[in-house]
């Protein structure tokens, strides 16, 4: 081969191979048409922590508890659909990450709940989530689910101890989650869809429920609260369910969530489920785990 088409040859495959870089980075941060605000907040190197006080309803009556909510943006394998750690090629996308925790105790006894939702970083268009992942431990045992998206479903694994839920190994329609929209807040909330939807409910309810895992007919609204604080109030109605959902969240960006309630069924009558925001502060958690690291637990008020 002539030495000027080597050349022109290598010219044109390093810029094929720069334009796929840049092609990655551009996906990983820019095509989701997130604002400048958006990026410079959520890729800090930081995630945000909150802490609620939280008041719950189980077994009939109200227990006092702490529930965490930590989100945070990542690499995300979207075939795997795992954290991306190593640097493989394969396609990958930006994902918020919710990190919902709950703990409560109910007579001798406590409970721990954590979900972990991913969705991918879009602000132009409502997304649903690639990954949701819930377990529940109890003293009595302890269950797990989770959803994985395919191209027009939600594959549905779920493990427990109880008889009658035993093994589920199905596919579910692709629609709407309740543990998404928690994401799409922070994400967009003018594009959460109102009125009537199909919406499969939050998994952490399902489990101590023991409902259908299943999507239900809801109905959802956003409500601006008239006081100085500008806040929003999505909620969601389930009729079969007889549970609302109320999720009180800052209008303004960063969209932080305020406080939310639950009203459901709880030992044959019904009963609020209640989270107060105590502590919101941003932090690499992660590199925090050192003995001397324990006073952020109490710049978050945090007991458990």
């Amino acid at each position: 081969m002539p030495r000027h088409l080597s050349i022109i040859f290598t010219i044109l495959f390093l810029s094929a191979c720069m334009g796929r870089n840049d092609q990655a980075n551009q996906e990983k941060y820019y095509s989701n048409n997130s604002t400048k605000e958006f990026n410079e907040y959520w890729y800090s190197g930081n995630a945000e922590l909150n802490s609620y006080e939280l008041e719950e309803a189980r077994y009939g009556e109200i227990r006092n508890g702490e529930a965490v909510l930590i989100f945070v943006t990542e690499d995300f394998l979207t075939q795997k659909q795992v954290k991306k750690e190593s640097k493989t090629e394969a396609h990958h996308t930006s994902v918020l990450k919710l990190n919902y925790i709950k703990k409560f105790t109910t007579g001798i006894y406590d409970y721990s709940l954590m979900s972990s939702i991913f969705s991918p970083v879009k602000q132009d268009q409502l997304t649903f989530p690639i990954k949701v992942s819930t377990s529940s431990q109890e003293w009595c045992g302890h269950s797990w689910m989770q959803l994985n998206e395919t191209a027009q479903h939600y594959h549905l694994q779920a493990y427990s101890y109880f008889e009658k839920e035993s093994d589920v190994n199905r596919l579910l329609n692709k629609t709407l989650t309740e543990d998404g929209l928690w994401n799409q807040i922070r994400l967009n909330p003018k594009l959460i869809p109102q009125g009537e939807v199909q919406i499969i409910p939050s998994t952490q309810y399902l489990r101590l429920s023991h409902k259908d895992s299943k999507a239900y007919l809801a109905e959802i609204n956003i409500i601006e609260e008239n006081d100085s604080l500008q806040k929003q109030t999505l909620t969601i109605n389930y009729p079969e369910l007889g549970r609302r959902l109320s999720i009180t969240f800052e209008k303004a960006f960063p969209h932080r969530i305020l406080a939310w309630t639950e009203n459901k069924m709880s030992g044959g009558k019904q009963l609020q489920t209640k989270a107060r925001l105590k502590v919101s502060l941003k932090s690499p958690y992660w590199n925090q785990n050192k003995l001397s690291d324990s006073t952020y637990r109490k710049e978050l008020n945090i007991t458990y």
